[in-house]
């Protein structure tokens, strides 16, 4: 789907449609879907590899499924902030698009890709403190050096991936998020190939386990980056968006990305240092507990990821008629997003509650029965929380991805940064201290979940993002 194509549907549920009676709804609701069905796919691909990878080393061994989680966890920590920066840039090419600047979009992406350069390389400084970092987690000693195999193997994946984030966002955020899928479903494949040859050493291979897991990883986002640069560099593209002509570093530019794109960023990273404390606070109950959680996390991956799908549609839209100038219809996409994503997490929610077994079952393999069945009993309980909460995080993802698209990041920001420590972490830690036992944790992070999508309902009524821009005002000659 070309943005043209977005256009027309998009601005068919305006007031030019008001004399169309029933299609006015509709048209919100195809217009959303069109773009959000693709990034859905995507974002599955990216669940499917999680889930592939946890899936063999559940099979290999469970620590070091249990390794991979907390290690992963770890990582993503300061790698979030980086991903939501360097992704920010979706923003600019939706609003550029929108003001029908198309040559301004090129340029705007080649200010994420250098920062993703600079962040990726940077990133390897945290190889040889590993030790370090795991040796405060806490875990046992086992599962530590498990963890640090992995973490390792995630610095290198870190330039890759932010990359592919950068050029994605071009894509995605000129409406053509179809393209997105082959950028994602490549890295996919050459992950879950190379997953089965390292992690078992199958074929030839050596047997690395959780390393080549993580070895396979680097090796999928390696595909996934040359793939998305080879398209962008496309010769309508490179006319159009100016991808080639635009490849210069703008000191201006890149810094008008930073401004909206770090606080953006900051939010993902706050929001994972909370619930890496939350992790790492659940392991201090015991291996059985933590295992049950990460697992927890892998499953409900299958819910959360594919939803950002939504959520990144919603920042898209929101960005495309905030550059046309039309305010309404951007209010118009986030309700409509609104009622997508709530529709789709109620059925996972009865899903989680009437059919636990059909999510837990795929990960037992050969583990020892002693060991999995302690697991897979909590799981099916935590799976009753999220449940609860999961109606509350669709509010979150959609209400908060329609304030970045506007560039209200710093509430975004600031919002992840007072409310989760009071409301999740601390009781948590009391939680341990006197002994109260995992499944209170669990219910202080579903209180967490409902009152931030509070929070961001309210911001979002208040309207101030109506008035939002991230992009430059253009210059008229006279």
């Amino acid at each position: 789907m070309s943005s043209t194509d977005l256009t027309v549907t998009a601005d068919d549920s305006g007031p030019r449609a008001a004399g169309r009676g029933p299609d006015r709804a509709p048209s919100a609701l195809r217009a959303l879907l069109a773009l959000a069905w693709p990034l859905v796919v995507s974002n599955s691909f990216t669940t499917i590899q999680i889930t592939i990878d946890r899936l063999f080393l559940s099979w290999y061994d469970v620590d070091a499924a249990t390794a991979a989680v907390g290690a992963a966890m770890v990582f993503w920590l300061p790698f979030v902030l980086l991903w939501a920066t360097a992704g920010y840039v979706a923003t600019f090419a939706a609003q550029y698009t929108g003001a029908r600047r198309p040559g301004r979009v090129g340029p705007a992406v080649w200010q994420g890709i250098y920062f993703s350069l600079f962040a990726g390389l940077a990133f390897l400084a945290f190889i040889p403190f590993t030790g370090t970092i795991f040796a405060g987690v806490g875990h046992s000693a086992a599962i530590q050096r498990l963890e640090g195999e992995y973490f390792r193997c995630l610095c290198w994946f870190a330039l890759p991936a932010l990359v592919t984030a950068a050029l994605s966002a071009f894509f995605s955020g000129r409406g053509d998020a179809v393209t997105v899928i082959y950028i994602n479903a490549a890295g996919t494949i050459v992950n879950a190939v190379l997953d089965y040859f390292l992690i078992f050493g199958y074929f030839g291979f050596p047997e690395m386990g959780i390393a080549g897991a993580g070895w396979a990883t680097v090796a999928g986002a390696w595909a996934s980056a040359g793939l998305a640069l080879a398209l962008m560099l496309r010769r309508p593209y490179r006319t159009e968006n100016a991808t080639l002509s635009g490849w210069r570093f703008d000191g201006q530019l890149y810094w008008r990305v930073m401004r909206y794109g770090i606080p953006s960023g900051v939010q993902w990273a706050l929001d994972m240092a909370a619930f890496n404390a939350f992790v790492i606070l659940i392991g201090r109950f015991g291996d059985a507990d933590l295992g049950a959680t990460g697992l927890v996390i892998t499953i409900n991956s299958f819910a959360f990821l594919p939803m950002l799908g939504v959520g990144q549609a919603v920042t898209i839209l929101v960005g495309k008629h905030l550059g046309e100038d039309r305010p309404d219809l951007a209010e118009r996409m986030t309700w409509t997003g609104l009622l997508v994503a709530g529709a789709y997490m109620g059925l996972i929610s009865v899903l989680y509650v009437a059919a636990p077994t059909l999510f837990i079952g795929p990960f037992q393999g050969d583990n020892d029965p002693a060991k999995w069945q302690p697991i897979a009993d909590r799981v099916a309980v935590l799976l009753w929380f999220v449940a609860v909460y999961s109606l509350f995080d669709a509010a979150n993802i959609v209400l908060s991805f329609g304030l970045r698209g506007a560039g209200d990041t710093v509430f975004v920001s600031m919002l992840s940064l007072v409310l989760p420590w009071p409301v999740m972490v601390i009781p948590t830690w009391l939680a341990v201290v006197y002994g109260w036992g995992a499944y209170w944790a669990w219910a202080f992070a579903s209180a967490y979940i409902c009152l931030q999508a509070i929070c961001f309902l309210i911001r979002f009524r208040g309207g101030k993002w109506r008035t939002m821009r991230v992009i430059e005002p253009a210059v008229v000659e006279g």
